[in-house]
Parts: C-alpha cells; sequence; structure tokens
C-alpha cells in the first residue's frame, strides 16, 4: 500500500505494508525531512489541527491506525539544534519517481504502546450508554404507503436517522443532540472497522489563538512575527447545529422555591451551583438532560440588582467530593456539578405579589456578562470525550436564570454559550458591553492578535446579509438555548430541604445547636429498628443535601463515616425499618449521638399535682387546721396571730393593716 506524505520539504510517496509497524512508518516519515529534531515530528490527516506525536505510532500495526492506500498525511518539524547537511534522503520516492540521494535514517526505538488522549477520556455514563445504541428513531407502519406484510419494510418505515432534519423540524427540536450530531459528522463504520478506536477522532476544539510556536518554524514566535500557518482564521459567527446538553430537568419544585427563599427574605439577588446528574432524554433523538437534585449557594454578596462571587470558591473540592459520594439508585459515577442558577428579580411597584419581566425578545434573553460569565466557566469544566482529539470537548455545564414574564410569574430559563463563545473567550477576543444584548470585540494590543469576525443575518428585505462583527455584534450569536421542566412523577434523591442553606447570614444559621436540636427532638439517640416511625422521621430529615454537605464539613466524620452517610442518606427507603442500620453502626454516628446527649436540651419531666389533704385521713388533727393557708395567714413566716411585714420582716399583731415600724401596707 502506498501513503502520501506532505511536508515543506515536499510530497513523497511510502510503501508500507498494512501489517507493518507503526515505527517503520515514523522511521521512513523522518526519512523524508531535512534537519528535523525526531522528538519534534507531529502528523496529522488535516492541513491544520488534530497533530500527533510520531512517538504515538510505536507498537501499532499500519491497517490498525487506520490507514488505507493513497491516504495523505501532513507533517510538520523542527529543525534540529545542530545536525549535518544532508540531501534528500532515500527511502522514498518522490511523486516524480526521481529516488532521493541516500541519508542516515533516525531510528525510531521501540517502547510501551502509549495511549492517546482521547483513548483516555473518562467519558460519563450517558455518555457511554449512547455509544453502545444505535440511536435509530423507529416508525410504524404506513397504512397510507407501505405495501408489504406486517413483518416487512419499506422506504416509508423503515427507522430514521437520529440527525434527520424532517423529524426535527416536525417535532420543533432546534438544535441536535451531542450524538446525533456525531452520527452526522461520522457515521458508525461497518465491517472489520466497526468499533475501533484507532481512527481518528472527528472533532477538534475550537482555538482562535495564535499558535506559539508556529508549525512551519519559518520565524520568530508571536508577538515577534506571524504568518498564514499559526494565525487564526477569519471567524463567521453563526448558530451552533448541536448542543451538549437537550433538557434541564429539576427533581421536585421545592428545589426552586427553596432557593427562591434566599431573595424572598432579603431582597437581594442569589446565585447557586446546581448539583445532580447527566441521564439520557427520550423526548429527542439521542438526548441528554441534566437532573438537578440540589442548589448548593458559594460565599457571594448579594445586592437588589447584582451580586459578586469569587471563582473559584473556598470550598468547592470539598463539596465537588460530597457530591461524587451521593449516588441515586447504587451508581458507580455519583453525583456532580451540572450548572448553575441565578436570580434576576424586581418586585413590580404597582403590585409587590408580582415581578417586572426584563427578559424578553425586545431587549435580552441573557446579558452578554452573563454569556461570557457562563463562557468562562464551561471552560473550566470541560467535558470529556472519546471523540475529540484532545480528550476534551466543548462543557456540559447550564446556565439557568430565574426572572419576571410577562404575566408577572416566576419561571426558569436555561441557557449554554456555544463552541464559538467559550473559543473567543478562551482567546481573550470580546466583552461585555453596557448595553446586555450587544457583545464588544476587543481591539488589538500587545500580544492580542484579532482575526476578522463576521456575522450573517437577514436584512429588511430578506436577504441574507454578511456583516463584520466590529466593533461589536448580538449576543444571541453566543448561546444555545435548552427546554426545562419536572419530572411526571417527583422521586428526588433528598427527601428533604428544611435544614438552613450555607452562606445565607442573617437569613439562615447552619451551625451544630441548630442540628443537635433538631435530632434530640426526634429522639435520633434512643433510635432503634423496631421504632419504625421514629427511623422514618430521622431518615426524612437526614435527607438533605445541605445538612450531608455541612456534616462533612464538621469534623466528627472521617471520609469512610461521610461516604456511608451520603451513600445511604441518597434516595432512601423510608419504608424499610432497616435503611438506617449502615448508619447506625458507624463510629461517626455514635460520636454525633454522644455530642446530641451531651449538648442537646435535657427533656422536660412531667408535673404531678400535688396530694391534697383531707380530714378524713387525718383524724387526730382538728378540721379547722386544714382551712389554715400554707403560708401561715398571708404574711408568712411568723407565729399564729401574726403577719410579718413583706418589707422590714417586723412581726405585726394579726389585724394591722399596716406595719408599725416601716408604715408600708402589710399586703404589698
Amino acid at each position: 500500500m502506498l501513503i502520501r506524505v506532505r511536508s515543506k520539504d515536499g510530497n513523497f510517496r511510502l510503501e508500507l505494508q498494512p501489517t507493518d509497524d507503526g515505527s517503520v512508518l515514523a522511521t521512513k516519515i523522518i526519512d523524508t525531512t531535512i534537519d528535523a529534531d525526531p522528538k519534534s515530528v507531529t502528523m496529522s490527516n488535516q492541513p491544520r489541527g488534530g497533530e500527533l506525536p510520531l512517538s504515538l505510532l510505536n507498537g501499532r500495526t499500519v491497517a490498525s491506525l487506520g490507514l488505507k492506500h493513497g491516504d495523505l498525511l501532513f507533517i510538520a518539524y523542527k529543525p534540529a539544534l545542530s545536525a549535518p547537511t544532508s540531501p534528500v534522503p532515500t527511502g522514498a520516492a518522490t511523486l516524480s519517481g526521481a529516488a532521493g540521494v541516500s541519508s542516515s535514517s533516525v531510528p525510531v526505538v521501540a517502547g510501551p504502546v502509549s495511549k492517546r488522549p482521547w483513548e483516555l477520556a473518562q467519558e460519563d455514563a450517558v455518555d457511554t450508554y449512547w455509544r453502545q445504541k444505535d440511536g435509530k428513531i423507529p416508525r410504524s407502519r404506513d397504512t397510507q404507503f407501505c405495501k408489504h406484510g406486517p413483518n416487512g419494510m419499506c422506504d416509508y418505515c423503515m427507522p430514521l436517522e437520529p440527525h434527520d432534519a424532517k423529524y426535527h423540524a416536525d417535532h420543533s427540536i432546534k438544535h441536535l443532540s451531542f450524538h446525533s450530531y456525531l452520527r452526522k459528522v461520522a457515521p458508525p463504520k461497518l465491517g472489520a472497522q466497526a468499533g475501533t478506536s484507532a481512527n481518528m477522532p472527528p472533532l477538534e476544539p475550537l482555538d482562535y489563538k495564535v499558535k506559539v510556536p508556529c508549525p512551519s518554524a519559518s520565524h520568530k514566535p508571536w508577538p515577534e512575527g506571524i504568518c498564514t500557518k499559526c494565525q487564526p482564521s477569519a471567524i463567521t459567527l453563526q448558530s451552533q447545529p448541536f448542543r451538549m446538553v437537550d433538557h434541564l430537568e429539576f427533581a421536585s419544585p421545592a428545589i426552586i422555591d427553596r432557593f427562591l427563599g434566599g431573595w424572598r427574605a432579603s431582597g437581594e439577588q442569589r446565585f447557586g451551583w446546581m448539583v445532580g446528574r447527566y441521564e439520557k432524554y427520550d423526548e429527542v433523538p439521542m438526548g441528554v438532560k441534566a437532573v438537578v437534585e440540589a442548589v448548593h449557594e458559594p460565599p457571594q454578596e448579594g445586592d437588589l440588582d447584582g451580586l459578586s462571587l469569587e471563582l473559584p470558591w473556598e470550598d468547592e473540592e470539598r463539596i465537588e467530593k460530597v457530591a461524587r459520594m451521593c449516588s441515586k439508585g447504587g451508581a458507580d459515577d455519583g453525583m456532580k456539578i451540572v450548572g448553575m442558577i441565578w436570580t434576576d428579580l424586581t418586585t413590580n411597584t404597582e403590585d409587590r405579589s408580582k415581578s417586572v419581566c426584563k427578559r424578553h425578545a425586545d431587549s435580552y434573553f441573557l446579558s452578554s456578562l452573563e454569556t461570557l460569565f457562563a463562557a468562562k466557566v464551561q471552560n473550566s469544566h470541560p467535558a470529556a470525550s472519546r471523540s475529540s482529539s484532545t480528550g476534551v470537548f466543548s462543557s456540559r455545564m447550564v446556565a439557568a436564570v430565574l426572572s419576571g414574564t410577562p404575566e408577572g410569574g416566576i419561571d426558569v430559563s436555561a441557557y449554554m454559550a456555544s463552541e464559538q463563545a467559550c473559543a473567543m473567550v478562551e482567546a481573550d477576543m470580546i466583552e461585555p458591553s453596557v448595553d446586555p444584548g450587544i457583545v464588544r470585540v476587543k481591539e488589538e494590543a500587545e500580544g492580542r492578535y484579532i482575526p476578522d469576525v463576521f456575522y450573517r443575518f437577514r436584512n429588511e428585505y430578506g436577504l441574507e446579509v454578511k456583516q463584520s462583527a466590529k466593533p461589536c455584534f448580538p449576543v444571541e450569536y453566543l448561546l444555545v438555548t435548552l427546554t426545562h421542566g419536572f419530572p411526571t412523577v417527583s422521586t428526588p434523591a433528598f427527601l428533604s430541604t428544611d435544614f438552613p442553606i450555607e452562606n445565607r447570614p442573617g437569613v439562615e444559621n447552619q451551625d451544630m445547636p441548630t442540628m443537635i436540636t433538631e435530632l434530640s427532638k426526634l429522639k435520633a439517640p434512643e433510635l432503634r429498628p423496631e421504632h419504625r416511625t421514629d427511623v422514618s422521621k430521622v431518615t426524612k430529615y437526614l435527607s438533605d443535601w445541605h445538612l450531608v454537605a455541612f456534616l462533612g464539613s464538621t469534623g466528627v466524620l472521617d471520609q469512610a463515616d461521610m461516604l456511608t452517610f451520603a451513600r445511604v442518606l441518597t434516595h432512601p427507603d423510608v419504608s424499610d425499618p432497616n435503611v438506617l442500620d449502615p448508619i447506625l453502626k458507624n463510629e461517626g454516628w455514635g460520636t454525633l449521638m454522644a455530642i446530641v446527649r451531651e449538648s442537646g436540651p435535657a427533656p422536660a419531666r412531667p408535673s404531678r399535682p400535688a396530694p391534697s389533704a383531707d380530714a378524713s385521713d387525718f383524724p387526730d388533727i382538728p378540721p379547722e387546721a386544714f382551712d389554715i393557708p400554707a403560708d401561715g395567714g398571708g404574711g408568712g413566716g411568723g407565729g399564729s396571730g401574726e403577719k410579718t411585714c413583706p418589707h422590714c420582716t417586723f412581726a405585726n399583731p394579726a389585724g394591722s393593716a399596716d406595719c408599725e415600724v416601716c408604715g408600708l401596707p402589710l399586703e404589698g
């Protein structure tokens, strides 16, 4: 088989056998170069992007690399610092058929097989699920056009591809799901190549930065030099055809209501990280949805019309670790931070029960500042993918905003920043403007290269026009919209939302006394499996994300105890009297209950009425003695027939109204 090679030294043809080792191909490629540093030689199946070092060829056959007869490889390298000059090497015939002059070949040392970035990617469980499915859209037999029997199939009833344009248009699906998009750009291979991971991945993350150093190595690195090989191409903004997440689902309406409680109590805007997981979404072909089980609020400073927070936040690593411990239904991957949510609410001055609608088609849906913030967060949380040459592609972080509706209510809107938005933020090309619906393109400065940026729109005549995006363009070109909602049958992983929420100073206090008092009221220290009602109440109270996250910060539980608590309290079965057995046998639970016994409020003793004295019980005492008051006749403390002054304690005669010594009333 012939493999074509193209580099700055010319075009070459390499004769290989499909069973040859990849090191043979690497050696022949190096032989075609002039003064090349062997460690810097890279290859790709396209002129720009997807470059891989030759060391990855070791231990693989040419056939397993996915190479076929006539394939073209693009080679780039850096010149060696000190290497003897040599003519065009042999070992490869040029396209004209002339043989080159012989030169010493650089051997490639065989070593252990190193995995490529996309082979090391740890994809989410939902990605693994969809890779095992064909994603075809089933169709029933058409009674009008199908002429075959019930076991036959024709063009009118055969399954559709998941990226079928007509199906999406008929069902008002604006964007392809990520895996439908993969099926479109890289259809599954048939035969012997089906399922092989050796082929080049179809996706390449966008990069609008200047390549440093230049692949051609013909000039000094940027900013001292630039050429067409290292500078980014012109950018044309367009609607993204796919979305990484198709739907945002809140496991329970109580999650939204509890989050809104911070704004209702203080009037200040609030921000939170959505904790949950990704699942398949059946309403869209090969769809993915983000299921939110809780909202964790980081430290922040709210205001009437905005808020400020610090990124990365202080407790981020610990919260992500706690989220991974919480698994629903025994899942191994647990939960994770799936997005962010914030409020943008203003009360209507004319009707305090309604909110002002600020986001609509005539203003904006997501401001430029919020869009760039979402893009920055997405860049810091990339999604692992085996379909990308770098092992990661885009992100699945969802941005949700709670704002007023035209009817005066409150609703959720879900968005994501497009891949172009993330690449432009990464390249420091754009910035927010005073107008929330406009994004501004930055000016070129030292160390910052800004390529030409264009966007398309239809003018007043219905014609598609291409216009320069400098100095600014509408923010809608950087957004991807998502649907949102609640499940038909709510089965949240956490049963309670009563525990105080973190980082709400002055509104809610999250501390040990609050938890100890509640556990003491529920009689948690005396909990036994046979006390079915008490077990159910304690389970419901403990199954709270904010309580589980708080327990991890108290220092009472170690890592193993925390893992047990998180697993048991995530989606527990309250009807099972033994549901808390793993926790009750835990050493950390014993320590916590000891604290509850020592610090909890003392149980109130029941008051018993004093026994009444009856003359029949004491025959030796005269009956008139039972009519004498307990205080000895009203003054207390003196002999019979005397009144003790409550002011000076002088014993006055029984018939006196005022004290004979101080003159004050004896009854006062």
